[in-house]
C-alpha cells in the first residue's frame, strides 16, 4: 500500500538547506500539486531572503471560514503583502530566523503543511459548531454549509449537525473506465464498515447522479441528476470526547 504524505515533500526538501541550515541560496521555482495548488519559491532580491507564495482556487472561500486567522496564528511574523498573481506570500530573512535549529525545522514543516492547514479551517469550524450544538442541546440548529470548490467541477461540502459533522465530496470521472474503477473504489468505503474489525469507522455513503439531501437544494447541483460523470461520497463523523 502507498501512503501519501499530507505535507508537500518538495517544499520541505527545497527549504531544508536554506532555512534549517541557514545557507543562502538562489531560488526561482514553481511547485504545483495534483489539485492545482501552486507555490512559488524565490529569492528575487537577495540570496538570504526567501519569498514563499501560494495560490489555490478555493482560497477566497477558505477566508470565510478562518483562513486568515490561521495564517496570522501560525505564520504571522512572516506574512508580507502578497506577490502578484498569488493569494498568500510569506518572507524569510535567514539572518532573522530563530537561533534554535529545532525551531527552524518546525518552521519548514509548517510551510510544507500550509495547504493542509488552510483546508483544515472549515473542518475545525464545523467541529466547534457541532460541540456547541451538543452542549447547548439545540433541537434545530442552523449550521453553516461550508462549500470548498477546490477543483473545477469538484467540491467539498461540510456541515455540522446536532450529533455529527457531515462531509460530502463530489467526484468527477469523465472517462468510462475511470467511472468503473472509481465506483468500485468508492463503494469499498461503504462496504468496509460491514467488517467486524472496523464497524466503529465513520458512516460512509456513496451515490451517483443524485446529490445527497444536505446539498440537493444548491443551484449549482440542480441539473446534475443526468450527469453520469458525477458521484458523491458522504462521511458522517461523530466526535467522542473523553
Amino acid at each position: 500500500m502507498i501512503l501519501l504524505d499530507y505535507h508537500n515533500v518538495v517544499i520541505e526538501e527545497t527549504l531544508n538547506q536554506p532555512i534549517v541550515n541557514l545557507e543562502p541560496t538562489v531560488l526561482d521555482m514553481t511547485v504545483v500539486d495534483f489539485d492545482g495548488v501552486a507555490y512559488h519559491l524565490s529569492t528575487p532580491e537577495s540570496k538570504s531572503v526567501i519569498k514563499f507564495s501560494l495560490i489555490m482556487q478555493c482560497y477566497k472561500e477558505l477566508v470565510q471560514w478562518g483562513a486568515q486567522d490561521m495564517l496570522q496564528r501560525e505564520y504571522g511574523p512572516y506574512c508580507v503583502p502578497k506577490e502578484d498573481g498569488y493569494d498568500v506570500t510569506l518572507e524569510f530573512d535567514l539572518q532573522k530566523l530563530p537561533e534554535d535549529k529545532s525551531q527552524r525545522e518546525e518552521l519548514v514543516k509548517k510551510l510544507a503543511l500550509i495547504k493542509r492547514n488552510l483546508m483544515a479551517q472549515p473542518f475545525e469550524r464545523a467541529f466547534e459548531q457541532q460541540a456547541q450544538f451538543e452542549d447547548e442541546k439545540q433541537p434545530n440548529p442552523t449550521p453553516d454549509l461550508m462549500q470548498i470548490h477546490y477543483r473545477d467541477q469538484e467540491a467539498i461540502y461540510i456541515q455540522a449537525q446536532l450529533d455529527r459533522v457531515t462531509v460530502i465530496f463530489t467526484t468527477l470521472f469523465k472517462e468510462e473506465t475511470d467511472r468503473i474503477f472509481g465506483r468500485v473504489f468508492l463503494q469499498e468505503f461503504v462496504d468496509a464498515r460491514r467488517r467486524p474489525a472496523i464497524q466503529n469507522a465513520p458512516q460512509v455513503l456513496y451515490s451517483s447522479k443524485e446529490p445527497p439531501l444536505e446539498i440537493r437544494h444548491l443551484p449549482e447541483l440542480q441539473n446534475t441528476s443526468e450527469n453520469e460523470d458525477i458521484g458523491y461520497v458522504t462521511f458522517g463523523i461523530t466526535l467522542f470526547i473523553y
